[in-house]
């Protein structure tokens, strides 16, 4: 592989994950592909992900056409095609699996978006979702709701490796982290092998610069412009500070001593919304060692292009994390309650997803009805 950006971000110790899934990118190729020639080592997807994928592609038709001479539901139709093209993902990704020991080669697929606040419906469906695509590499993306604090530590207590999705604030990234411990404290109380757990926790990052910036520009404070575009790589930051400090606490120390594996910060959301911002932002300027970057196909092709990231490998997350605890305290000192943002934040997360499901649904449930079977049939 030609040395790019992208092979200097891996030599940095970043993970280069591909923020896309569907069927033509397995069948054509696509994504052997960017396993050998953009360095991607892992796959997530999220049901906005899944809906494009299928209302957007004939690729399923034909499977479409078989469910629904089955007769089954709607739902089971959806568990049907979205695992399969996990598996099929998984296994393009069984070499990276097994040559990284078990680190990356990962593809992650999430519980259905509307169990996103019933931690005994998620715990259930996280473990029908690894007995069903049954591939060591699986990760089940659980969100960090309140009620899905829970379903991580009983997930990963049964042995079901775990990327906790939709994190936004510190506050619920240390819960998050909590949780996870748990999980491998209860683990191994079970019996279970800490090596052969995984776990990512993934940061949302651009949406908070999309939700914090026109509070910036409607404040009175002459300062406010001056945080413009900074306060998501700010929040990030920090993030990995605490998860800096996980990694250097008794708890930890105890749990690596058995095997366990740390929970990689993962930063997710790192496709640039703001036109006037540079287009790899939140790929160059989160680089350091034990990290995960999930990129849409866009902002990885960018990156490829012209990322930032040179022949010496380079941080540019710890140099940095003493700024970024001026730029948030001086957010507080103009006004903006961060808190509050990644609050809604969350919620439109959540609600967001859900949405996209019911689109899906309502797509799936068109083409398995007796009519669309009939205008098939030749």
């Amino acid at each position: 592989m030609s040395s790019t950006p992208l092979t200097h971000l891996s030599a940095s110790g970043v993970a280069v994950w591909l923020d896309d899934l569907s069927r033509p990118l397995l069948t054509s190729g696509g994504l052997a592909d960017l396993v050998c020639e953009r360095s991607v080592v892992g796959v997530t997807t999220n049901p906005t992900i899944f809906a494009g994928a299928i209302s957007g592609s004939d690729a399923y038709d034909t499977d479409l056409r078989a469910l629904a001479l089955e007769g089954v539901s709607v739902d089971a139709a959806i568990t049907r095609l979205t695992t399969d093209d996990v598996r099929a993902a998984l296994d393009v990704l069984a070499p990276v699996l097994e040559a990284t020991g078990g680190q990356d080669g990962r593809v992650s697929i999430e519980v259905d978006p509307r169990l996103a606040h019933d931690t005994e419906g998620t715990v259930a469906q996280a473990a029908e979702l690894a007995r069903t695509i049954d591939r060591p590499g699986l990760l089940v993306k659980i969100p960090a709701t309140v009620e899905g604090l829970d379903a991580i530590t009983r997930t990963i207590a049964a042995g079901i490796s775990v990327n906790v999705t939709l994190i936004f604030s510190i506050e619920r990234y240390r819960a998050v982290i909590d949780a996870y411990l748990t999980g491998l404290e209860r683990a191994h109380a079970a019996g279970h092998d800490l090596a052969s757990l995984r776990s990512v926790a993934s940061f949302f990052v651009s949406r908070v610069d999309t939700a914090v910036d026109p509070l910036l520009d409607a404040s009175d404070d002459p300062r406010a412009a001056g945080l413009r575009g900074t306060i998501a790589l700010a929040n990030a930051r920090r993030a990995y500070q605490v998860y800096l400090e996980t990694l250097a606490s008794e708890r930890w120390t105890a749990l690596a001593a058995l095997g366990a594996h740390p929970q990689r910060p993962l930063w997710a959301s790192t496709g640039v919304k703001d036109p006037a911002l540079p287009d790899t932002l939140y790929v160059d300027a989160l680089v350091a060692d034990g990290t995960v970057n999930t990129m849409p196909r866009v902002t990885l092709e960018a990156v490829a292009d012209h990322g930032t990231t040179h022949d010496d490998a380079t941080d540019t997350i710890t140099p940095a994390i003493e700024d970024a605890l001026d730029r948030l305290a001086l957010l507080r000192d103009v006004g903006v309650d961060l808190d509050a943002v990644t609050d809604t934040l969350e919620r439109e997360g959540v609600a967001k997803f859900a949405a996209s499901w019911e689109d899906l649904l309502a797509t799936v449930a068109t083409s398995l009805s007796p009519t669309a079977s009939q205008e098939d049939t030749p």
